[in-house]
């Protein structure tokens, strides 16, 4: 299973799932996964459906909702955070990295007030780089 840092309460991110990943999930108490990333980004990453399969199997939700970086829209971001507030907790993201994810979350806190440096700051303690937020926030306001 992939290491899993807690972000917020009951968010938590990673790297790419596998599928036998799924059961050490289940048993983590981990109750939905949120898929970030775009099927065929790597040839020896596994599809999404075949995460899905799994997490079927083990009673835990999925949702796919695939998102290229350099693309982030202020849509996906207010997807992702729809996607949080209906999932059942705790909540597993993930990305390649878990960066991605960890990034368009912190841009939802940035745009609902919080310091986008403060953010940046407690992601690199939790050894993430969102060196890159506050350029997307300004992107992401500006449509």
């Amino acid at each position: 299973m992939p290491r899993t840092i807690e972000i917020a309460p009951g968010l938590s991110v990673a790297a790419q799932l596998t599928a036998d990943d799924v059961a050490g999930l289940k048993k983590a108490g981990f109750r939905t996964i949120i898929n970030n990333r775009p099927d065929g980004e790597e040839a020896a990453q596994p599809p999404a459906s075949a995460i899905r399969g799994e997490a079927e199997r083990h009673a835990i939700a999925y949702v796919y909702q695939p998102v290229s970086t350099s693309a982030i829209a202020a849509k996906d971001v207010a997807e992702l955070e729809r996607n949080i507030a209906n999932a059942a907790k705790p909540v597993l993201a993930h990305c390649r990295s878990g960066t991605r994810t960890y990034l368009m979350w912190a841009a939802g806190q940035a745009l609902k007030g919080m310091d986008p440096a403060a953010l940046v700051a407690e992601a690199a303690a939790k050894g993430f780089d969102l060196q890159s937020l506050p350029a997307l926030v300004e992107r992401v306001k500006a449509g």
